[in-house]
């Protein structure tokens, strides 16, 4: 009878290890045990559909930070957008932000379009010129509604 007390002991401790071990590993990989070293940028939406808290922020297609917070405005009806940027980037002050797409399949990330301006974003500023995220269902429901665009006769 001891032994098999042993043996759920020693099965119960490896599954317990297992679990511990997939969680770090979890939490490492999401980002949670990061503490961001970057700063805090914000940004208004007309619509961010698919974006959340811990969606990517990206400039030309790589990582540069994280979306931290999001709610709606009860005054203009737009989702307020916080996020932070790695330091050492640089954004210029004439920057757009954009809800993009990763695909049909895919999710959404907000990207960064560079301006020109030689002024740089300082923590806390607001990036203005901003797109929401596109529906695609929307976008067949016209595509629909309009016969595709074939003429009938």
């Amino acid at each position: 009878m001891s032994s098999y007390n042993k043996t759920e002991v020693l099965v119960g401790g490896v599954v317990l290890a297992a679990a511990i071990a997939f969680a770090a590993y979890a939490s490492q990989s999401t980002g949670l045990t990061k503490r961001a070293t970057g700063y805090e940028l914000n940004a208004s939406f007309r619509s961010a559909e698919g974006v959340t808290v811990g969606t990517d922020v990206r400039m030309a297609g790589v990582k540069v930070g994280t979306v931290t917070g999001l709610v709606l405005n009860p005054e203009t009806y737009r989702a307020e957008t916080a996020f932070s940027v790695l330091k050492g980037i640089e954004i210029p002050d004439d920057s757009a932000i954009v809800v993009s797409s990763e695909g049909l399949l895919g999710g959404n990330f907000v990207e960064i379009m560079p301006g020109g301006s030689p002024m740089f974003l300082e923590p806390g500023d607001e990036i203005y010129d901003t797109q929401g995220a596109v529906s695609l269902i929307s976008l067949l429901v016209k595509f629909v509604a309009s016969d595709g665009g074939a003429e009938t006769e």
